[in-house]
């Protein structure tokens, strides 16, 4: 799946434009030769989710960039506590990590981390238009580009893969929907879904493991041998106690921890752990507030102090005459 977040998905639903298939088609074959000419760059991209789930998030409440991102890390995300119809606000999305650090890319070599995030918001809610963006959203989206999940969900936005090292926040301006406009739109609490993710997947949407990932041994044995493969691989061959063997062919990148002559069991490691990256997720809360209920209260306010006030002044008005009396 690459690295978390998903770009075009290729939905072949009859109410789909021939011209929509078309662009698919020529995007589906661009993908292509590029994984043949940058492998370390394509598998990052998460075009493969797109095509696989018809939205990110599944029915037990896990985002499917975890499908292929085995490692859990911290994800956190900022949201206002309320906005007002129709108001522009940021929902920031933080991927921490330790800056400069590197991983193993698809050809071996050390590249440096990517991150990436997906935001499912409510019905209703979008990407903010550009020319509603202030100077201050402007400077924070500086180098992050957005696209939506698919053409039909708009309020899924996803961004990456960008270098992490300038993006560990990526900030999301939201537009929020206007029940005035839209009758299907109601005050009240709404949930937003966040995943972030940094570095490359352990297993690609093939089932089959990326060199991001532990090699275990397949069988119970002795190494019988380590011998070279293609494209910089390792195969190793285990041989079981009545002669019959079992080979795990380990990519370019996982450094080997046997040798040959050594006894292993299945499912021990043959490689260390190259993995530095990892995916999390995490939920929060916005209320889309009703603008009169804001202004009931503020009158409920100022009518709570005027009526103060005037107990106030009342109070004293009647010590004065108490006090001219003799009271």
């Amino acid at each position: 799946m690459g690295l978390t977040v998903l770009f075009l998905r290729l939905n072949p639903l009859p109410h789909r434009s021939m011209r929509r298939h078309l662009s698919l088609l020529i995007g589906s074959l661009v993908l292509g030769l590029a994984l043949l000419i940058a492998p370390a760059a394509s598998w990052a991209y998460p075009f493969w989710a797109q095509q696989n789930y018809d939205s990110p998030r599944e029915a037990t409440g896990k985002i499917v960039c975890a499908n292929c991102h085995l490692a859990q890390k911290l994800t956190q995300a900022e949201v206002p506590q309320s906005v007002l119809p129709d108001s522009v606000f940021k929902a920031s999305v933080k991927i921490p990590y330790e800056s400069g650090i590197q991983e193993i890319g698809a050809d071996g070599s050390q590249v440096p981390l990517q991150v990436g995030a997906v935001v499912m918001l409510p019905d209703g809610f979008t990407l903010a238009p550009q020319d509603r963006w202030t100077d201050e959203i402007l400077e924070e989206t500086e180098g992050v580009y957005f696209s939506q999940y698919s053409d039909d969900q708009p309020n899924i936005l996803l961004v990456g893969p960008i270098p992490g090292d300038q993006h560990q926040e990526i900030v999301f301006p939201v537009l929020s929907p206007n029940p005035a406009t839209d009758s299907s739109i109601h005050f009240g609490k709404y949930q937003i879904h966040v995943g972030g993710n940094r570095g490359r997947g352990q297993v690609y949407p093939t089932g089959e493991k990326s060199n991001n990932a532990v090699y275990t041994a397949p069988a119970t044995g002795t190494i019988a041998s380590i011998e070279p493969g293609d494209n910089g691989s390792s195969v190793v061959t285990i041989t079981d106690a009545d002669g019959s063997s079992a080979a795990e062919t380990v990519p370019v990148g996982p450094a080997l921890l046997v040798s040959v002559g050594d006894s292993i069991e299945a499912g021990a490691a043959l490689t260390d752990d190259p993995n530095v990256g990892g995916f999390g997720q995490v939920d929060a809360e916005v209320v889309l507030q009703n603008p009169v209920r804001i202004y009931g209260l503020l009158a409920f306010f100022a009518a709570v102090a005027l009526a103060q006030i005037m107990l106030v002044l009342k109070k004293r008005q009647i010590e004065k005459v108490q006090a001219a009396e003799g009271i």
